[in-house]
């Protein structure tokens, strides 16, 4: 038992939770203004591909990680076009931008960097890793909080600087009236399109984030469809997490922690084929379990919130 449960598998949930939470909070800002925005896989495989090609050009991982933020932000934004102004279905946009990052990230890697399948330098810098002190000699707790890239614990404080905002906050409460009912929203003043297209950039800026960890934070490597279901994973913890930011905390950490014991199930010689199944699993059982199908009916209507 102690083989499979020990210090070092947190450590791992915890940084391979991180994606998966930042695409959730991003999901669940267009939830609460009336989006139900599937399209959360293909803007995180984007957002990992233009790190890695930001990484290439600038040399640097700061300007890597924003020219990334600009070009998922720019899918975002067209996301938001389609599905606000021209009022197409969110679900059928979604699933089209999915397909549209995989074909473009597979093209995009041929013609840029010339090869199939993955892209490697061994020049190339990744995420830096921190030691917070103070927290790193706590006993414990530091064996599991040290050693992370700045966008781990950058996606904890966003976690709940977004409670804050939804709950605490004029504007919060404006947001979210925004998604619960629009045509009263509209009646007092509130922009709802503004909030709209708010929740989307920010969604944008989220999965640039969680694309960049994959790519830059957890390895120094693209691979075709690297995101592997993540995104699919981090709707279903937006759904499970009831849109609210700690829920979506809490459903991120279970989907993280099962991913990484997968992980860790391979080093004790079960077979990889099966143990790369369990997150997938867990996340069909929560599925089932999850009892709330109120979001389906209101993600077919686009006036309100998919929640």
């Amino acid at each position: 038992m102690d083989q499979l449960f020990d210090l070092a598998l947190f450590n791992s949930a915890l940084r391979i939770l991180t994606p998966i939470l930042l695409a959730a909070l991003g999901g669940a800002l267009c939830a609460r203004v009336g989006l139900f925005n599937v399209g959360l896989e293909g803007l995180m495989l984007i957002g990992a591909f233009t790190a890695i090609v930001g990484n290439h050009y600038f040399e640097n991982t700061f300007l890597a990680i924003l020219f990334a933020i600009v070009c998922v932000c720019a899918f975002s934004l067209l996301f938001a076009f389609l599905s606000i102004h021209l009022q197409a279905n969110v679900i059928v946009v979604g699933i089209a931008m999915n397909f549209l990052a995989l074909g473009l990230t597979t093209f995009s890697l041929r013609t840029i960097f010339h090869v199939k399948g993955a892209y490697y330098d061994k020049e190339m810098v990744g995420l830096p890793k921190w030691n917070i002190p103070l927290i790193k000699d706590i006993p414990v707790v530091g064996d599991i909080f040290s050693g992370h890239s700045p966008l781990v614990y950058l996606s904890i404080v966003l976690a709940g600087l977004l409670w804050y905002y939804f709950y605490r906050t004029v504007n919060g409460f404006r947001f979210l009236a925004a998604g619960s009912n629009p045509l009263a929203a509209r009646t007092i003043g509130i922009h709802v399109r503004r909030y709209q297209y708010g929740a989307m950039i920010a969604c944008g800026v989220l999965c640039a984030l969680a694309g960049a960890q994959l790519s830059l934070g957890q390895v120094t490597m693209f691979t075709e469809g690297m995101t592997s279901g993540r995104g699919f994973i981090a709707l279903v913890a937006t759904m499970l997490g009831q849109s609210g930011p700690l829920g979506v905390l809490g459903a991120s950490a279970l989907f993280g922690f099962m991913d990484a014991f997968s992980i860790r199930l391979q080093g004790v010689s079960w077979p990889s084929h099966f143990t790369q199944m369990v997150p997938y699993v867990v996340t069909i059982i929560a599925m089932f379990f999850f009892r709330d199908k109120g979001f389906i009916k209101d993600a077919q209507n686009a006036g309100s919130s998919s929640r």
